[in-house]
C-alpha cells in the first residue's frame, strides 16, 4: 500500500501538502495501482531538478495539474479535468489491464463516468448544487472529512494515508462493478440477437438496460419485454423503458392485470402460474419461464 515520505529522494510521486481533496487522493490511489506502490511527497513547492520519472500532480501547473489559467482540458461532454481525471486518462488503462474482462476499454469508460468525472466536476466547481434543503454526501465530501480537524493533533500525512485507504476501497468496489457490467454486455448482445417477436430471454439476470439502449444491433430497438429469473423465485417479465432511466414503457402491461392477487391474475390472463403484476404496469411474474414468456406474448397483443 502507498505511503507518504518527508524525503524527496524516497518519493516517486509528488502532490501538494496542506488540506487534501478527493482529486489528488483518488489520483494517488490510481498511481499506486498502476505503479504497484508509491511513496508520496506532499509539499507546498515542487522541488527543483526532480528526476524525470517522478510524477507531479495537482501542483506545479504541469501535465497533471489543472490549476493553471484556463484549466487543463475538458471532456467532449463538457466535464473539465482535475488531477484525478488527468491521471486516470494517462494511467487508468494500465490499472484496468489487471482486471479479467473481455472489454477493458468499456471498464475504463464506466469508471470514468461513474467515479472520476464526478470528482473532477466537483473539484472544478462545475457541478450545480441541487436546490433542496438536504444534500447528498459525495465521495468528495467524505474524503474531505478525513482531513484533521482544527482541534486535534493529527499528522496531515497520516490522515492523507487513511483517506487513500478509504478511497482505494471505493475504487475497488467501482472497478468490480464496472468489470461486472462489462462482462454482462456480451451476454446482453447475445440475448438481443436471439430475441424473437420483441421478447428478450436472459438465462440469468444481468444488468441489461444500459447495454440494450446502447446497442447498435437492429433487434435492440424492437425489444419490448425482457424475461429473466427472479431473485424471489420464478421468472420476471419486465417492460423495456421508453428511455434509459425513464419511467415510461415502450409497451406497458395491460391495465386490467395491474395489482391483482395471484388467483385473479391467473383467471384474467389464463396463465396458470402467473403470480404478480406491478400496479405501475412495468413488471409481472410467473412461476415458470414459459408462463412469463406467455404473459409477454399476451401483453404484446393487448
Amino acid at each position: 500500500m502507498l505511503k507518504t515520505t518527508k524525503r524527496m529522494e524516497q518519493a516517486n510521486v509528488v502532490t501538494h501538502a496542506g488540506v487534501f481533496h478527493a482529486d489528488e487522493v483518488m489520483a494517488t490511489v490510481i498511481l499506486d495501482r498502476a505503479l504497484e506502490g508509491v511513496e508520496v511527497l506532499r509539499t507546498f513547492r515542487v522541488p527543483e531538478n526532480l528526476p524525470e520519472d517522478v510524477i507531479v500532480y495537482d501542483i506545479g501547473g504541469g501535465k497533471y495539474d489543472h490549476h493553471q489559467k484556463g484549466g487543463n482540458g475538458v471532456r467532449e461532454n463538457g466535464v473539465p479535468y482535475s488531477s484525478c481525471g488527468l491521471i486516470w486518462k494517462e494511467f487508468g488503462h494500465k490499472v484496468v489491464e489487471e482486471a479479467e474482462t473481455p472489454n477493458p476499454e468499456l471498464v475504463w469508460s464506466l469508471i470514468d463516468r461513474d467515479l472520476i468525472q464526478g470528482i473532477d466536476a466537483l473539484d472544478n466547481g462545475a457541478m450545480p448544487k441541487a436546490e433542496y434543503p438536504a444534500q447528498a454526501l459525495t465521495i468528495t465530501g467524505i474524503i474531505s472529512q478525513c482531513n484533521p480537524n482544527w482541534d486535534e493533533d493529527l499528522d496531515a500525512d497520516e490522515a492523507f494515508e487513511k483517506a487513500c485507504e478509504l478511497a482505494d476501497t471505493v475504487f475497488e468496489n467501482i472497478l468490480t462493478n464496472a468489470v461486472s457490467k462489462a462482462n454482462a454486455q456480451q451476454l446482453v448482445d447475445e440475448a438481443i440477437e436471439k430475441s424473437e417477436n420483441g421478447i428478450m430471454n436472459l438465462e440469468r439476470f444481468v444488468p441489461w438496460q444500459e447495454f440494450l439502449f446502447a446497442s447498435e444491433l437492429p433487434k435492440s430497438e424492437e425489444i419490448l419485454f425482457v424475461v429473466f429469473p427472479s431473485n424471489r423465485g420464478g421468472f420476471n417479465c419486465q417492460c423495456v423503458p421508453d428511455s434509459l432511466g425513464g419511467f415510461g414503457q415502450r409497451k406497458p402491461l395491460p391495465q386490467e392485470w395491474r395489482g391483482l392477487p395471484a388467483a385473479e391474475l391467473q383467471q384474467v390472463t389464463g396463465v396458470e402460474t402467473a403470480i404478480f403484476c406491478h400496479p405501475a404496469g412495468f413488471m409481472c411474474s410467473a412461476e415458470t419461464r414459459e408462463d412469463a414468456i406467455r404473459m409477454a406474448e399476451l401483453a404484446m397483443r393487448s
